[in-house]
């Protein structure tokens, strides 16, 4: 779809008196019609543009490289205030041929160099907004590539919660690779809204404790009785030597001197004999063992009662089902090792191994000390406070850092790639602006050799004539001068540079202008400056011209020739955008604005130009709730929906008509508005008869209507066009033929066939492709 042309101003915000608060933004081309009512706004934009607020120029462009002339109220005030002072005009009307040619020749090479500046600086505007892009895209991956990290540790990033503080605060750090376990407990513990210190666990000073116990080694030796009194060899002779030996450690003291097993009275020498039975070394053997198996019950359980007990304020951070898996199974070795020791004493010559626990209680203790590590560390950083918080978000970072290491990389090798472009393109723009600067010097030396101010008056004057103001000129003013002897004479000032407005009958200034004349002559003064060089400098930049509601209180002579010198600026600005075939040379004025609420003057100065969608542009301005609008007015171009037109917003009745004519969609109301545009074209402005235009369509070219396309007979068309023609020839006998359809069976695309092959056989096929839009 084609795109509008930007000129020189690209941008215009306004946001001021009706427009405040609005947001209204107007994207101009080369020529911008501004249609509206009094007091809608129209005045705000050219003030607005005049006072250079809301203004934003091409690129490498600024005010100062333009001469901007606003034709408004302010214009015709400040010239026209006493009615009679006009300021001087400097026209640059060259007399000299060869200082022409050189201008001429500067001006070609100016607009080259402006060219390729222009081409320069929109070569670097354009990588500068990829760099901009490129910037974007690297902020969107970033911001895209760590999603679940940043919900991870959220709270290191406020402050840093858009993509591009995020990935700018990423930039700053150096990627460095963090354990994501480590770095989620320092979060936690650094930014935990009820962080506090954990108490440790118990540790195990030493692992082999009861793998080195002392007395041991009893545990491996056969105790056995070596007495040989005859009771003694009684009881290894039946096998109750343990036996007798544990029943009366068990119940001696309770039988009271009778057989525990059988209730008979004991001798009174049983306790000799029976001490007597037992030697010393088995007697002093069973004591070593009782001894070791309350020395392993003491050491187990001042082992295992500190380390049953974890702390009761656990680290949130720390599983303790491997703790309490180890500790179940050194619980279940020690218990076995006391049971063995216990088997050992029941059969004290049997000789037992324990269980090593050591290996446990080294793997316990390497659970322990981690524990204690996570909750040391967790501590710290509870005491440290705010400092730990920096650590962990530089740490948080960093991590990010790495992670997009690769983007990071990848977008620094392609920005430094545009960058030097940019520079590049940087470069060629200075050039040009160098020559330009020279060329614009070299400008102005040779046009302040031709400055004059003649040709300006003899213009204003050859316009005022034309136009019917027969009893006014312009003329050099004068001023009256006292000679020394008393006599007033009458001189014009050099350099001449003011003018006046005189009757011609009588040489007087003409005081007494009505406001159509003021208005008139003070559009005149400012054509000549448009048309002029800037200044008594001999100044020749590129003009921008505004023009608002320039025809006010004009009759209509005047404001003809208002509308044919608008025209001819019209033109000059259209060689600016397209050099072909051009109407008036030059092309100096690089951009056109004309506002106005006249609805005929918008008309004779737009209609030549509606179709010239690339670098013409119509708005329409309105107040709705004292609130000023504009709006762009285009719209898609029915015979290539790719494409836009212009749409005017002032149109004639007739005109309108064809606008209904083109969105009608249903039968009646298409055939009511096909009758209306032929009566009004054919009976009033061609002046046919209604006879006569039956005659020559339906009769003279009767078989193009009742012949389809491949040759058979078919009437239909015949039918529509006689329906067409009867409302507008009624009057004739038998035009209607009885002839009426039900909307509901109208082929509205036929409708629309036949109502064009009306104008082809009428010979008027061009005017339906004009009111159509068809090019």
């Amino acid at each position: 779809m084609q795109q509008k042309i930007q000129s020189e101003i690209v941008e215009i915000h306004v946001d001021d008196a009706t427009y405040r608060g609005t947001g209204t933004v107007i994207y101009p081309t080369y020529i911008n019609y501004f249609f509206g009512n009094n007091g809608t706004g129209k005045s705000t934009i050219a003030k607005a543009i005049r006072d250079g607020r809301g203004i934003k120029y091409a690129p490498t462009k600024t005010a100062a490289d333009y001469c901007l002339h606003v034709f408004d109220q302010t214009f015709i005030d400040n010239n026209m205030r006493s009615y009679h002072n006009l300021p001087g005009v400097f026209t640059m009307n060259a007399v000299n041929a060869e200082i022409q040619r050189k201008i001429d020749d500067l001006t070609g090479k100016r607009t080259d160099a402006r060219k390729r500046k222009t081409e320069a600086a929109t070569g670097e505007e354009k990588k500068k907004e990829a760099k901009e892009a490129l910037l974007k895209q690297l902020y969107q991956d970033c911001w895209d590539k760590t999603a679940a990290l940043r919900k991870e540790f959220d709270k290191t990033q406020d402050g840093k919660k858009k993509a591009r503080q995020f990935a700018e605060e990423v930039q700053r750090h150096q990627p460095a690779e963090q354990d994501l376990d480590e770095l989620h407990r320092m979060y936690d513990s650094a930014y935990s809204a009820t962080a506090k210190k954990y108490p440790l666990f118990a540790t195990i000073s030493d692992t082999t404790v009861l793998d080195t116990l002392p007395g041991t080694e009893i545990l491996e030796l056969a105790i056995v009785n070596s007495a040989n009194t005859p009771f003694a060899d009684f009881l290894k002779a039946v096998g109750s030597t343990e036996w007798v030996r544990q029943g009366h450690d068990a119940y001696h003291q309770a039988a009271d001197g009778k057989c525990p097993y059988c209730n008979r009275t004991l001798p009174e020498d049983f306790e000799e004999t029976l001490r007597t039975s037992f030697d010393d070394q088995y007697q002093t053997n069973l004591g070593r063992l009782d001894a070791f198996l309350g020395a392993y019950r003491s050491a187990a359980n001042g082992l295992f009662i500190p380390l049953d007990k974890a702390p009761d304020d656990l680290y949130p951070s720390i599983d303790i089902k491997p703790y309490r898996d180890k500790l179940d199974a050194l619980k279940t070795t020690i218990a076995l090792n006391i049971e063995r020791i216990r088997e050992k004493k029941a059969d004290p010559a049997k000789a037992v191994t324990l269980e090593p626990t050591a290996q446990i209680l080294q793997e316990l203790s390497d659970i322990i000390t981690e524990y204690n590590r996570l909750i040391d560390e967790n501590n710290a950083i509870v005491a440290a406070g705010p400092r730990k918080q920096a650590e962990c978000r530089n740490a948080v970072f960093g991590h990010m850092a790495f992670v997009l290491k690769d983007v990071l990389e990848g977008y620094s090798r392609s920005d430094a790639a545009i960058q030097q472009e940019i520079d590049d393109y940087h470069k060629k723009v200075d050039a040009e602006e160098a020559l330009l600067q020279q060329i614009e010097t070299d400008l102005h030396r040779l046009s302040t050799q031709t400055v004059e101010t003649e040709t300006a008056m003899n213009n204003i004057n050859v316009m005022l004539k034309d136009s019917g103001f027969q009893g006014f000129e312009v003329r050099p003013a004068t001023e009256k001068v006292v000679k020394p002897d008393g006599s007033v004479e009458i001189v014009t000032p050099m350099p001449l540079i003011n003018y006046a407005v005189v009757r011609t009958d009588t040489g007087e200034v003409a005081e007494n202008l009505s406001e159509g004349e003021k208005n008139f002559i003070a559009f005149l003064y400012f054509q000549q400056l448009v048309f002029g060089s800037e200044g008594s400098d001999g100044s020749s930049r590129d003009k921008i011209v505004v023009i608002d509601d320039p025809v006010s209180s004009m009759d209509s002579s005047a404001l003809f020739i208002v509308g044919a010198q608008i025209r001819k600026m019209i033109e000059i600005c259209r060689n600016n955008a397209d050099n072909r075939n051009p109407v008036v040379p030059g092309n100096f004025i690089k951009q056109l604005f004309i506002l106005t609420h006249n609805a005929y003057f918008h008309r004779e100065v737009t209609y030549p130009y509606a179709n010239r969608y690339e670098f013409v542009s119509f708005y329409l301005v309105k107040k709705i709730a004292n609130k000023s609008q504009v709006k762009l007015f285009d719209d898609v171009n029915p015979e290539c929906p790719t494409e836009r037109i212009n749409v005017n917003p002032v149109k004639n009745s007739y005109a309108a008509l064809w606008e209904e004519y083109k969105d009608v969609t249903t039968g009646i109301p298409l055939m009511n508005t096909i009758r209306r545009i032929l009566e009004y074209y054919f009976l009033q402005l061609c002046g046919y008869e209604g006879s006569l235009l039956r005659q020559r369509i339906l009769e003279e070219n009767k078989a193009s209507f009742t012949v389809d396309e491949y040759g058979n007979e078919d009437y239909t068309k015949y039918d529509l066009a006689s329906a067409m023609l009867s409302y507008i020839a009624a009057n004739a006998t038998g035009i209607n033929d009885g002839m009426h359809y039900v909307d509901d069976y109208m082929d509205i695309q036929l409708c629309r066939e036949t109502f064009k092959m009306i104008f082809d056989f009428m010979g008027q096929g061009q005017h339906y492709n004009m009111m159509m839009g068809i090019k």
